[in-house]
Formats: structure tokens, C-alpha cells, sequence
């Protein structure tokens, strides 16, 4: 399964929750798509409640189905980790996520869309990979030739709050990874342990 392109409102109100983090989308409707939307909802299954914890989660940070899994394997294999939490923070280190949480970005999306367009280095390098693995200490920044690009500067004059987790200076318009973020830093309305059953049954 590829990358979710379609409508990210209708899939809110489908998951009941919200994929951009600003509650915009089940403001105005708070009822399924479709016909029958406003039907009362069927009790989901243990499956069924695991799957919408994983598309929740997918669907949040912008990857596909086979990125998506592969990534779970990575946090997997480490044994001296909680799976869940390290999932999360290895989705987190995704160079087009950081670009996003440094403030360059109003979301995700447009924060892929920098990168794939090439406006973003990582340690004086540039990156064209939204999918890079960024390490603890890279340093995130626009190029030089892009830094007066107008997303970018209407992305910064919001000033969207900076986590903990990442340092950010917004005249320079680049940042560092300093540190992999706590739980309690991250989406509490997300039950990793349900995605982590999700895969564990099909692995």
C-alpha cells in the first residue's frame, strides 16, 4: 500500500482523530463519511481497534504501509528498548518530521515537500530523502537559497511552539536533534501497545 494521498479531513473524521494535530477536521463533523455516517458506530473487535490505533499512527506521520513496517522491525530487533516508545521515536528522527517539529513547516506535508524539492541539508549536506534517519547531533537547516522562500517564512511568523526534544534558530532557519523525545512528549490520544500487537500478529 503507497502513501496515503487522498483527503486527510474525510480520514480524521473516519478514524475519529485528528491526522494534522489541530482538531480542524471533526470540528465542523464529528460523524463517519458517508451516507450512514451518522448511524450509530458498531463496537470494533480487538483487530479492529488495533488497526485504527496503527492508521492513526501511519496516517499521522505521512508513510506508507511497507515504510511503515519497516521501521516497526527496526524499533523490533532492539531488545533493550520498549518496542512502542521506540517506534515513536524512530518515526520522530525522519528527516521530514524534524523539519516539521523545528517550525520550517506547517506540517508534515509541506515539510516533505521541502525536502524533496531540495531545500534541506542535514550537516551541510543536502537531503532529498523525507525517509532519512536523522542521528542525535545532526544539524537541520534551509539552504541558503531557499531560506526566503514564503512557506517557509509564513511557517516561522506562526510561531509554532518547538519541542524539548530539538533546538531551533529561526533566523539562521536551521535547528539541532539533541535528543530522542520522552512518551509524555509525544501523542497521548495514540496506544502504541495496540500497534505493537498489530504487527506481533503478523510477524
Amino acid at each position: 500500500m503507497s502513501r496515503y494521498t487522498g483527503p486527510v479531513w474525510k480520514k480524521s473524521r473516519r478514524l475519529g482523530y485528528s491526522i494534522l494535530g489541530t482538531g480542524e477536521e471533526l470540528q465542523k463533523r464529528t460523524t463517519v463519511p458517508g451516507q450512514h455516517g451518522d448511524a450509530r458506530p458498531k463496537k470494533k473487535t480487538e483487530y479492529g481497534t488495533q488497526l485504527t490505533e496503527k492508521q492513526k499512527l501511519r496516517f499521522t506521520y505521512g508513510v506508507s504501509e511497507k515504510q511503515f513496517r519497516r521501521l516497526f522491525l527496526i524499533a523490533k530487533k532492539d531488545k533493550t528498548k520498549v518496542t512502542g516508545v521506540y517506534f515513536l521515536q524512530i518515526l520522530e528522527s525522519r528527516l521530514d518530521n524534524l523539519v516539521y517539529r523545528l517550525g520550517f513547516a506547517t506540517t508534515r506535508k509541506q515539510a516533505r515537500q521541502l525536502v524533496t524539492h531540495g531545500h534541506v541539508t542535514v550537516n551541510g549536506k543536502k537531503v532529498d530523502i523525507p525517509s532519512y534517519l536523522c542521528s542525535l547531533g545532526d544539524n537541520i537547516a534551509i539552504k541558503d537559497s531557499s531560506k526566503n522562500l514564503k512557506i517557509i517564512k509564513e511557517a516561522i511568523d506562526k510561531k509554532p511552539s518547538i519541542p524539548a526534544f530539538v533546538t531551533s534558530d529561526p533566523n539562521k532557519v536551521e535547528g539541532s536533534f539533541v535528543r530522542y523525545p520522552e512518551r509524555n512528549e509525544l501523542y497521548a490520544d495514540i496506544d502504541e501497545a495496540q500497534v505493537v500487537e498489530f504487527y506481533n500478529r503478523k510477524i
